[in-house]
């Protein structure tokens, strides 16, 4: 097994994992710590070290929030256990599970990217062990990144240093670990050209980010996005991770520094990160993607629309219990009018599909709700086809039972447990439906991350249901639910309708 190996900084020591056919790094640095002259810059290149790395535990969490503390909060009972979990500015850190036995098997790489909106999260959090995924011969790759006023914060001053590289910083740290890893991955058994991207709700949106960044031509072959693209229907349905304009965000920039009582990004730069971020929580703001011209040139998710991104194969999906895009009416007028200033003159098809005539307003609101995520995702497969583009796309829908007191059903993130196959570190009361649905939804990602294509056998020697790319003629996807299936089922009336208006707008 590769236990010592040799990056571009020095030798660094891993440890076997819980199956001693795997070894974990954690804890590799990739880049410079980002305080002092580095904060609020882009990523600087890593220190050599002298001697041997032990990279035996995972690096201090960015800064951010102290997790865990609310007990009421179902993601503190999931996975934000620990309050006491280190924290530390200098935090650009990466891990490494590979079960390469030595440097030239060449073996397909993931590099996963953490949730949180872009606020919250971090790499040691106990559902990201990428031991299972290994398991299946894959190099798995998980990256911190910086987070909220420190992976984000925009200001005149940062602009006026270094205008190719004003903001994002937390994109560019995810960036930076992508190009440590094709520098460096082949070290650990892994094929720099063979890499697949992945992440979950922000790390999702970050991964779409990355997809449509120029900069990142030839950076990955394929993409996962998990429950993180989002298309609001209704007026007030807020996106919860969006790309503002620099001019905007060096504004809240300058608002933040006379919060903070400074004037300068000199002065800034000298105070304390337990002090910035415990203004920026009194704060009450938000630090997140801005459309800043080098990185980021316009809005992801419309750059994915018009094709400028990597034409690369693409899982992605969401839950079936998150981000209703729901509209804020009282009364059956104020939907009319919705409908009209939506619609137009198509206002009376979608009055009929929500059934206008029939139910009392509650009951029409309802059926207006839609999944703002499933709604995003069939724009974006209709795109993909009638722009000619037409690289693969696996839809899925993650609806399975979830067992415990509180009745969670398919909330936002629990799919991490199942993916990463990592159910034995839950509280929850799995069995062994939920088990068998983990391993081969573990198998699908494994899959694609090796070939781009999800299809393949099950530990027991059976095919797996097949699972067939999207297109407007099969407008179809996987429905992960007591067990995998390929569900030959469209959208609804409402959501075809919903996904022709966007594209007469």
């Amino acid at each position: 097994m590769l236990r010592m190996v040799e990056v571009e900084n020095g030798v660094v020591k891993g440890l076997p994992a819980a199956d001693p056919r795997i070894t974990s790094f954690k804890g590799i640095p990739f880049a410079a710590a980002p305080v002092g002259k580095n904060r609020w810059r882009a990523p600087q290149p890593a220190e050599d070290w002298e001697g041997v790395l032990e990279a035996f535990q995972f690096a201090p969490i960015g800064m951010q929030a102290r997790p865990g503390v609310d007990k009421d909060n179902i993601y503190s009972r999931e996975w934000h256990v620990d309050p006491d979990i280190p924290m530390s500015e200098d935090c650009l850190y990466l891990n490494v599970w590979t079960p390469a036995a030595s440097a030239d098997e060449k073996l397909p790489v993931f590099v996963w990217f953490f949730g949180g909106g872009l606020q919250v999260g971090y790499t040691s959090e106990m559902e990201f062990d990428g031991e299972r995924i290994a398991r299946r011969g894959v190099v798995v790759v998980t990256a911190n990144y910086r987070l909220n006023v420190f992976g984000f914060l925009c200001h005149p001053g940062i602009t006026a240093e270094v205008p190719e590289a004003p903001a994002n910083f937390g994109h560019l740290d995810q960036q930076y670990a992508i190009q440590w890893v094709k520098r460096n991955i082949a070290a650990f058994g892994g094929d720099p050209d063979n890499i697949t991207i992945g992440g979950q709700s922000a790390g999702g949106g970050s991964g779409l980010a990355q997809l449509t960044s120029p900069q990142n031509e030839g950076a990955f072959q394929r993409a996962i996005i998990q429950s993180g693209v989002f298309a609001p229907l209704y007026p007030g349905n807020l996106i919860p991770i969006r790309g503002i304009s620099l001019a905007e965000a060096e504004e809240d920039g300058v608002r933040f520094f006379d919060f903070l009582g400074v004037s300068s990004l000199e002065e800034a730069r000298q105070l304390d990160a337990e002090y910035i971020m415990n203004k920026a929580l009194e704060y009450k703001g938000f630090w997140g993607t801005v459309v800043d011209g080098p990185f980021c040139v316009g809005d992801p998710f419309k750059l994915f629309l018009g094709n400028k991104r990597l034409m690369v194969p693409l899982i992605i999906g969401h839950t079936s219990s998150e981000f209703f895009s729901k509209p804020d009416v009282s009364s059956k007028e104020e939907f009319k009018d919705l409908a009209v200033e939506l619609f137009a003159d198509n206002a009376g098809e979608f009055l009929e599909l929500c059934g206008f005539e029939s139910g009392d307003i509650d009951e029409v609101v309802e059926r207006a709700t839609v999944n703002s995520i499933e709604y995003a995702i069939r724009i974006m497969a209709r795109a993909n086809a009638e722009t000619g583009a037409n690289t693969p796309m696996y839809y899925y829908n993650f609806d399975a039972e979830i067992p415990g007191w509180d009745n969670p059903g398919a909330f936002h993130s629990v799919d991490l447990w199942f993916f990463f196959e990592t159910l034995a570190k839950c509280w929850r009361p799995f069995v062994g439906k939920h088990y068998d649905l983990a391993r081969q939804m573990c198998n699908y990602w494994a899959n694609f991350i090796k070939t781009g294509d999800p299809d393949g056998k099950d530990i027991t020697g059976e095919d797996m249901p097949q699972w067939h790319p999207y297109t407007p003629e099969e407008p179809y996807g996987m429905l992960f639910k007591d067990k995998p299936e390929f569900l030959k089922k469209g959208p609804d009336a409402l959501m075809d309708f919903l996904v022709k208006e966007y594209f007469k707008r």
